[in-house]
C-alpha cells in the first residue's frame, strides 16, 4: 500500500488538511501514475480538490519524486494573511518597508528557492498580487517590498485549490493569464466518497496511529462499521474520516470499534449542499448526495418517494402545465395526467370534465 503522511507537526491537531493519503482505490491508482508521469519534470501543477482530500500530501509527494528532493519544501496557504501582508510574505521585505518592518526579511519564494514552493488556496489570493505573481512566474525573480533590487530565484511552484477557478475567472476574481501560467499540468484529487477502495486503508491506518499515542493494543472494525464507514459519504474527506476514528478509539470497548462508535457530523448535509470543491458542483454530483442523504435517513420506499418528489417539482417548474412537464420528463402526457392524479397534485371533477391543480386552492365538489 502507497501511504503518504505530513511530517508531524503541532498545527496538525487544530488543522483541516488531510494527515494521510492511500492510493488502494482505482480513481487513486490512476492518480499515482499521472503523478509520477509529471513529477521529474519543471512543469508548474495545478491540484484540484475539496479540502481534507489531501492536496498538499500530493504535492509533498511530486516534490520527492522530482530532481529538487534535496531542496527545501515550503507550503503556504495564500488564504492565511491578511490583503496588506500577503505581499511581504511572499516577495520579502526591507527594513523600515512599512510600520512593524524593524528588519529585512526574505519572502517565501527566496526560502523555497532550489526547491518547491507550494502555494494551496490560489484562489485567494487578491487580484494585485495576482498581477505580481505572474510577473515573478514569468521573470523569475523577485523584489522584496520596499525594493528596488530584483532578486533571481530558481523555484518550482505548484498550486492547489478548492475552487472552480474558471468560475473565477469568469466572475473576475482571477486573472485568466495567471491561471494558463499556474495550469501546465493538471491533478484532480477526487473526494473521499467518489474513491471508496481508500476509506478502510486510511481508517485502519488512523486506528494503528492512535492507537499508539493512547497506548493501546490491537484495534479492530467490525463488519458493521465498515459497511458504515463505506456507505458514508465523507463531505470532510479524510480529515473527517481521521476525526470519526480518533474519537471512536475513545469510547469503543474490547478491542473493537462497533458501528455505534462511529459518530459522523451533523454538518454533513450542509458541506454536501455545496457540491465539490464548494462550488456547486455537477448535477450528476448533486444528485449523489441527495441520494445519500435520502439512504441515511428514509429508508424504504425510496423508489416510491423519488418519483413523486420529481414529478411535484416539475409539475411546479412548469407552472401546473401537463404537457410542458411530460416534455420536461420525457413522459406521455396520459401516463403523466395519470401520475399527477395518483399522488393528488390534479384534482378532477368529474361532472364538467374540468382538471385543477390543487396548489391552486379552488376545488368545486359535485354531489
Amino acid at each position: 500500500m502507497q501511504l503518504l503522511t505530513l511530517p508531524p507537526s503541532p498545527s496538525l491537531a487544530t488543522s483541516i488538511r488531510a494527515t494521510a493519503q492511500v492510493f488502494e482505490d482505482p480513481r487513486s491508482q490512476a492518480l499515482l501514475a499521472h503523478l509520477q508521469q509529471v513529477a521529474p519534470s519543471e512543469a508548474s501543477v495545478l491540484i484540484i480538490g475539496e479540502t481534507g482530500t489531501g492536496k498538499e500530501l500530493v504535492a509533498r509527494h511530486i516534490h520527492n519524486l522530482s530532481g529538487r528532493r534535496n531542496g527545501p519544501f515550503v507550503a503556504v496557504n495564500c488564504g492565511a494573511f491578511s490583503e496588506s501582508l500577503v505581499e511581504a510574505e511572499l516577495f520579502g521585505h526591507e527594513k523600515g518597508a512599512f510600520t512593524g518592518a524593524l528588519a529585512a526579511k526574505a519572502g517565501w519564494f527566496e526560502e523555497a528557492n532550489g526547491g518547491t514552493l507550494f502555494l494551496d488556496e490560489i484562489g485567494d489570493l487578491p487580484l494585485p498580487i495576482q498581477v505580481k505573481l505572474l510577473r515573478v512566474l514569468q521573470e523569475r525573480e523577485v523584489v522584496r517590498l520596499g525594493s528596488r533590487k530584483s532578486i533571481p530565484i530558481n523555484v518550482r511552484v505548484l498550486a492547489a485549490t478548492n475552487v472552480q477557478l474558471e468560475k473565477a475567472i469568469n466572475a473576475g476574481h482571477f486573472r485568466e493569464d495567471l491561471y494558463y501560467r499556474l495550469n501546465v499540468v493538471t491533478l484532480s484529487l477526487h473526494p473521499l466518497r467518489d474513491r471508496p477502495g481508500d476509506i478502510l486503508p486510511l481508517a485502519r491506518h488512523f486506528i494503528r496511529t492512535y492507537s499508539e499515542r493512547l497506548s493501546y493494543g490491537p484495534v479492530e472494525l467490525s463488519l458493521r462499521a465498515q459497511a458504515k464507514l463505506v456507505e458514508y459519504s465523507w463531505p470532510g474527506n479524510i480529515r473527517e474520516l481521521e476525526n470519526v476514528i480518533h474519537h471512536s478509539l475513545l469510547t469503543c470497548g474490547d478491542g473493537e470499534i462497533q458501528a455505534q462508535d462511529l459518530r459522523m457530523s451533523n454538518l454533513r448535509l450542509e458541506r454536501q449542499e455545496e457540491g465539490p470543491a464548494g462550488a456547486g458542483g455537477s448535477v450528476e454530483d448533486l444528485l449523489q448526495q441527495a441520494f445519500s442523504r435520502l439512504y441515511e435517513e428514509q429508508p424504504g420506499e425510496l423508489y416510491e418517494k423519488v418519483e413523486n418528489a420529481l414529478l411535484r417539482s416539475a409539475y411546479r417548474f412548469c407552472h401546473y402545465n401537463q404537457v410542458h412537464t411530460a416534455q420536461l420528463l420525457g413522459l406521455s402526457r396520459n401516463v403523466t395526467r395519470t401520475r399527477l392524479i395518483a399522488i393528488g397534485e390534479l384534482v378532477v371533477n368529474k361532472r364538467r370534465s374540468q382538471e385543477q391543480p390543487l396548489d391552486n386552492r379552488v376545488v368545486r365538489l359535485s354531489i
